[in-house]
């Protein structure tokens, strides 16, 4: 095995642990509390294209039930596309995600509101300071530290740390005295996960397809862990994502020769055992696949866990994309066809 820590991706992935950590030291937690209530509002967008938007749906999964405002995620490629449709009615906070902060789309969903909605509050979470997200006049800013603004194709550090930057703001489970040890136990965590997932991804074979299911939040981080694997891979490991009770409705077909599987087990006790029981049907039906339930602690809840393991999807996909001869930090390098920000999408004008 190379020294992985000639990528940049890798060493983007080892450093979340002490981002978060002082990230969440000096994330000013109840102050923009405040500013959220005093927007009125009484739902929640978050908003984003491709893992911008896994964020949202992350969230919005892992907040559902919640007493207080409504989240719903709608990404920014929905909006852009049918602006029509959504920006219309009771104003929403948009939340927008983004680590170019400078994608068409995101471009594109500020138009939008000038045009449609210039009234609805925005408050953009991007790790590029010098960014249209940044620096577009009428929206509240948060700009991440410098190191999550991921030099790899691929989006670790930035992915977990705008996620646990909007779980901050809108999980009331959450006090915002309390941010400080929480930040600081999810890096203690991770810190302690990351050498067992390395050996884990080090004993692994490079799958012929490869499978990750969850509910509810880790529904959706499974879903960012699929996308991980395809694209540090370029696209040669196909990935499937699905729920645990989802997964048997058809998409199981995908399973088929040396189809690797990994389930994120809840930690609501109903929830596990609805996965446990996905996980023994796997084990006895596909015994030529290899079935994995990663142990991960979950002292916070499922919406806290998931940049957990979606970690170690990011490690599996860099040992991956190594053996199969890529450039990890650029897997497309040559092909033209992926780029780290979207390119090659043209914004059309936004008319009332």
């Amino acid at each position: 095995m190379n020294d992985l820590a000639r990528h940049a991706t890798w060493r983007e992935i080892q450093s979340q642990p002490a981002i978060w950590r002082d990230w969440g030291a000096g994330l000013p937690v109840a102050d923009l509390r405040q500013w959220i209530a005093a927007t009125g509002v009484s739902e929640v967008w978050f908003c984003g294209a491709g893992t911008s938007a896994y964020i949202g749906d992350i969230l919005a999964a892992g907040l559902e039930g919640q007493p207080g405002l409504r989240f719903r995620s709608v990404p920014t490629t929905d909006i852009v596309a049918r602006p029509h449709a959504y920006l219309v009615g009771t104003p929403c906070l948009i939340v927008s995600f983004g680590r170019s902060g400078n994608s068409t789309e995101s471009i594109g969903l500020l138009d939008a509101l000038d045009a449609l909605a210039p009234g609805w509050p925005r408050l953009n979470i991007t790790c590029n300071g010098t960014s249209a997200l940044a620096t577009r006049p009428g929206a509240n800013v948060i700009t991440l530290p410098e190191a999550t603004h991921d030099q790899g194709f691929a989006m670790t550090s930035s992915f977990s740390t705008m996620l646990l930057t909007a779980a901050a703001l809108f999980d009331t489970s959450l006090t915002p005295e309390d941010t400080v040890t929480r930040f600081a136990a999810l890096s203690d965590t991770l810190s302690v996960l990351l050498p067992d997932f390395t050996a884990q991804a080090r004993a692994s074979r490079r799958p012929a397809r490869a499978v990750f299911v969850g509910s509810g939040p880790l529904a959706f981080a499974a879903r960012e862990a699929a996308l991980k694997v395809m694209e540090l891979a370029a696209g040669q490991i196909p990935a499937l994502w699905d729920s645990t009770l989802g997964f048997r409705h058809g998409p199981k077909s995908f399973t088929v020769g040396d189809t690797d599987l990994w389930l994120f087990r809840s930690a609501d006790p109903l929830t596990r055992a609805y996965d446990e029981d996905l996980l023994a049907e796997l084990r006895a039906q596909f015994p030529a696949s290899r079935v994995t339930a990663p142990v991960v602690p979950h002292p916070f809840g499922d919406l806290w866990s998931a940049p957990l393991y979606v970690a170690l999807a990011q490690i599996l996909a860099v040992h991956w994309s190594e053996a199969l001869g890529l450039n990890v930090d650029d897997p497309f390098a040559g092909l033209g066809t992926l780029t780290r920000v979207v390119s090659g999408v043209r914004l059309h004008k936004v008319t009332s």
